[in-house]
């Protein structure tokens, strides 16, 4: 009887936390169960729980800002990647855009 009542515990456990269980006020049947409850995060918006594709464009935009300095030629060692949420090319402690013909210096805060 003990593992009667254990086995049925632990089913309806996990009927309850494996599928979707909803009471809705209105329509045509007030209780519905499905297997998958369905994600509801929609990209690019800002209060977006867990989106880290949102957090780094948000963080980008509040750091990285471009300067008036410009060069046309980079400086040799540069290295071309994916900094702060965008790409660019670090050259030692600096940062810079290609913008048009000549690259841009962007301070990165």
């Amino acid at each position: 009887m003990t593992y009667r009542k254990l086995f049925f515990a632990l089913g309806l456990a996990g009927l309850l936390t494996f599928t979707g269980l909803h009471i809705e006020e209105q329509g045509s049947m007030p209780l519905s169960i499905g297997f998958a409850t369905p994600a509801g995060a929609v990209i690019g918006r800002p209060l977006t729980p867990l989106s880290y594709a949102g957090v780094a464009r948000r963080t980008t935009r509040r750091v990285v800002t471009r300067t008036t300095t410009t060069i046309a030629v980079l400086p040799a060692g540069c290295r071309y990647g994916p900094y702060y949420g965008g790409y660019y090319y670090r050259c030692g402690g600096y940062y810079y855009a290609k913008s048009g013909n000549v690259y841009v210096q962007v301070i990165v805060q």
